[in-house]
């Protein structure tokens, strides 16, 4: 990664040179010396990583030397500007002071102690740049790094194992539910697919469990992984057949309630990725056997799961594909059929068979394979070329190495996105916007003309999915990813390149891995609740993800370089205070996610001058920070759902792009703050007459895609938004969710909404006519959500929806009827059945339409 480093510190001493033009003085020349350094040795850097992937380990070692220099001069500067800022918090006429003195560094310490590093920096720089011709590495064109361009991928589309795309898994899966059904077997057999990574087994098992679900009377599918925590697991299995489960019961009673639920009815229980036979012996209590036809299905890559959870059932071992399904599987991602209604080029077969030969029937690498292929060229030399540098060895390498042929294909941008990711645990769903403002935030992305970072952020991410190294989970109705997901093997790879490469350190560290001295630790993920791993976090660590379940906070005084930091699943709602918090300027991401509650000083925001996002989602914070809206870098300020105090009225936050969930201000009747970039807007008034500027607001943010309005119970949706059709006028939005009576006097009509509407929310409307005609005109509409919006008992869709493909629908109806060619292309279907008694579906949609039951599942907010 030393190119990522050089061109990141190329840019920090880019800018320190403008911005700090006037304090520097003298030192200015030594900044200046190691900036025209880096872009002469910047020409080396291509010639010297193709070396190392050869095997070269002379040219590794001098990457691995540029690299640490450059994270030496990162810290160089970033203290640099750390005591600046420290010197003038206690002293307001420090700058002053140190533009009078900046040309006599001796006499200024934080001068003098920058130019003290840059001496000791350069003579490690010289001697690297001197060591070039010894090691025969050569200068290849410089493309600069305004010519670096991120291109934005075809979109490829999405389904939750979708059978079409699957290949020799069929009699597996055959075979499986024939076992699964065989009423000559009452007791509860346990079945485990056994397999070597990457084989298919997570696919089979969804494919089993779609087909076999119906036969039970619960059923459930859960990812286990190897750190799995048995209270986690039980609630989780609770979650999905009941209401809501206490947070405070001890195993003990967890066991007792999911055997109690599981003792009168026929279950199929699938536990993917079960990596040892200790979770069977703790979890077969919970897993009565009352001799009704119970199964439960694991995967695992250890046949000693198999015999100790069933000695009775073989285990079924997952084969390798043929050849001739190997090369079906790897032609279905190198030559996808929705580009070409060719099949592959005649002369390219030989090379495709020789090509998906090398992957020895994993399908795994075939895909990952099969998906570098797409990205070049269809040509015979193109696919030579990639042939040619294949590189595998047998015994269990051979797929790790054509993962990692997948990963030195990346330009360096793609490899900091694809790295970052291990930061996150094992089985994690990544949720997307959340993922791509760490990036952003961390520096991985490229400016462009034209674009926001983030929107070349989610470039990014959809070229981690063509290239088959992430796994989207759901995407958003616009066709953008919303989750992913990292298969196991990839996150081995992250986290093995990221740890060698210095990136990503995560804890606690793999058995026979020698952690770094936390003097060393760049960026930091601690997937444990153990306090006492603070102790690896050190003074020049840039990251912080703390995944915990405990009471204990870090103190952040010692690690003020801090770019990101993120908190998730720390119980908070005792503490009182952040201490050092204030002392991070360099944090430009801040997350406190599903924390309970955050009382601290609300003083401590108002230091955090390069602060980009604020995300506090599943965390209360009863009122916005101090100084938050002075900040003009804010780009994203997601609350916890309590309602904050929008901006004043007079500040202009051209930045920000997601703000939500806030209240307006009185102020803004008078003057609405600059917000043109605003793209995502959640607004809750407890005061009706707070709305009236709202269509004045609305009338500025013409970059709004995603508007959220919701009012308190005695409140009713502002007349004015609605009518006369206001938001008609919005053609950008996208997204739209109200939750509030409308008035009585605004008749229901698809006119009242924006033209190109994909999702709509609705909740509390009280309509008295039956709005399914009138929201069937939306000819854009892809996503509805219909929450107790109806005073009526019957519901009917005779026409319309052309291009609907969720409908989730939580009214208390009598009947709700689809008729014969309404809601077409429906693939979703969520109601509950305690509220809508009669459902009636065409038998067409039935075949097509995924319903379910939602009695025991959470609604989803906006």
């Amino acid at each position: 990664m030393a190119e990522s480093a050089v061109e990141f510190v190329l840019s920090k001493l880019g800018d320190m040179i403008v911005k700090e033009v006037e304090h520097l003085g003298s030192v200015g020349e030594k900044v200046k010396w190691a900036q025209t350094e880096l872009m002469d040795i910047r020409c080396y850097l291509k010639d010297a990583d193709s070396k190392r992937c050869k095997g070269n380990t002379t040219a590794e070692n001098w990457l691995n030397q540029l690299r640490d220099v450059a994270y030496r001069i990162e810290d160089a500067t970033d203290t640099f500007y750390l005591e600046v800022e420290d010197n003038r918090h206690n002293d307001p006429s420090f700058l002053h002071k140190l533009k009078k003195l900046c040309h006599k560094p001796m006499e200024v310490p934080v001068l003098h102690k920058l130019a003290t590093e840059l001496d000791d920096i350069k003579k490690v720089l010289e001697g690297i740049s001197n060591s070039k011709s010894v090691y025969s590495i050569d200068p290849l064109q410089d493309r600069g790094k305004g010519n670096t361009i991120v291109m934005p991928f075809r979109r490829a589309a999405y389904l939750d194992v979708d059978e079409t795309e699957v290949v020799g898994l069929d009699a597996d899966k055959n075979k499986i539910l024939k076992l699964l059904r065989y009423e000559e077997t009452p007791r509860r057999a346990v079945i485990t697919i056994v397999g070597t990574g990457g084989l298919g087994k997570t696919t089979l098992a969804h494919m089993v469990y779609k087909s076999a679900k119906a036969d039970f009377k619960y059923h459930i599918m859960l990812s286990v992984s190897e750190q799995f925590s048995l209270p986690d697991l039980l609630r989780k299995m609770l979650s999905k057949l009941k209401h809501s489960v206490p947070k405070k019961q001890d195993v003990g009673a967890l066991i007792s309630e999911l055997r109690d639920l599981l003792n009168s009815k026929r279950y199929l229980i699938i536990l993917d990725d079960v990596w040892g036979a200790v979770l069977w012996n703790q979890l077969k209590d919970a897993l009565p056997d009352v001799k009704n036809g119970s199964r439960v299905l694991m995967t695992s890559r250890f046949i000693d799961v198999a015999k100790s959870a069933d000695p009775r059932m073989a285990p079924y071992e997952l084969c390798f594909l043929s050849d001739e399904h190997s090369l079906d599987l790897f032609l279905r991602k190198a030559v996808p059929s929705e580009e070409s209604d060719e099949k592959c080029p005649s002369d390219l077969l030989e090379l495709a068979n020789a090509l998906s030969k090398k992957c020895k029937g994993l399908p795994l690498a075939l895909i990952v394979l099969g998906g570098i292929i797409s990205t070049k060229e269809q040509t015979y030399h193109a696919w030579k070329r990639v042939f040619a540098t294949m590189d595998w060895h047998s015994d269990g390498k051979d797929c790790m190495n054509v993962l990692a042929m997948s990963y030195e294909d990346m330009p360096y941008y793609l490899k900091s996105c694809f790295l970052y990711l291990s930061s996150f645990p094992e089985d994690y769903e990544i949720t997307a916007t959340r993922l791509v403002n760490m990036w952003v935030a961390e520096g991985f992305i490229p400016q462009q003309d034209r674009k926001t970072m983030e929107e070349t952020a989610e470039d990014c991410l959809e070229q981690l999915f063509q290239r088959s190294m992430i796994q989207v989970s759901s995407r958003s109705p616009n066709g953008s990813i919303k989750y992913c997901r990292v298969h196991d093997l990839l996150r081995d790879l992250a986290m093995h390149q990221a740890g060698k490469e210095n990136f990503v350190t995560v804890f606690p560290q793999p058995q026979g891995i020698n952690h770094l001295s936390k003097l060393a630790t760049r960026r930091a993920s601690l997937q444990s609740c153990s306090p006492h791993l603070m102790e690896s976090v050190g003074p020049y660590t840039r990251s912080l993800l703390w995944f915990g379940r405990n009471d204990s906070v870090p103190s952040y005084s010692e690690f003020k370089l801090l770019r990101v930091l993120e908190i998730v699943g720390v119980n908070m709602s005792h503490i009182t205070n952040l201490k050092g918090l204030d002392k991070l300027i360099h944090l430009k991401y801040l997350g406190f996610r599903n924390c309970y509650q955050l009382n601290v000083s609300t003083s401590s925001f108002g230091r955090l001058k390069n602060l980009q996002t604020l995300d506090l989602r599943g965390t209360k914070m009863e009122r916005s920070p101090t100084g938050l809206w002075t900040i003009g870098t804010l780009r994203h300020v997601l609350t916890g759902g309590w309602i904050w105090s929008g901006p004043p009225s007079r500040v202009d936050l051209i930045n920000l792009q997601t703000l939500k969930w806030v209240c307006l201000m009185e102020t803004w009747l008078s003057h609405v703050p600059g917000l043109s970039n605003l793209k995502t807007l959640g607004l809750s008034n407890p005061y009706s007459e707070w709305w009236d500027p709202v269509p004045n607001l609305l009338g500025t943010l013409t970059s709004l895609v995603s508007l959220g309005i919701r009012t308190h119970s005695e409140n009713h949706i502002p007349k004015e938004i609605v009518y006369p059709r206001a938001l008609a006028n919005y053609q950008n939005l996208q997204n739209l969710y109200l939750d509030g009576v409308w008035s009585e006097d605004v008749t229901l009509e698809a006119g009242l909404f924006p033209p190109y509407l994909v999702k709509l929310t609705l909740m509390s409307s009280n309509f008295r006519q039956d709005p399914m005609m009138e929201l069937g005109k939306l000819k854009s509409l892809k996503k509805l959500r219909l929450d107790h919006i109806y005073k009526g008992m019957q519901m009917i869709c005779q026409e319309g929806f052309t291009v609907l493909e969720s409908l989730i629908l939580n009214e208390r109806l009598d009947v709700f009827t689809i008729a014969k060619g309404g809601m077409p292309k429906l693939k979703y279907l969520g109601y509950s059945t305690l509220f809508v008694k009669k459902l009636e579906v065409p038998p067409e949609l039935k075949h097509s339409t995924s319903i379910v039951n939602l009695q025991y599942k959470k609604f989803l907010s906006w």
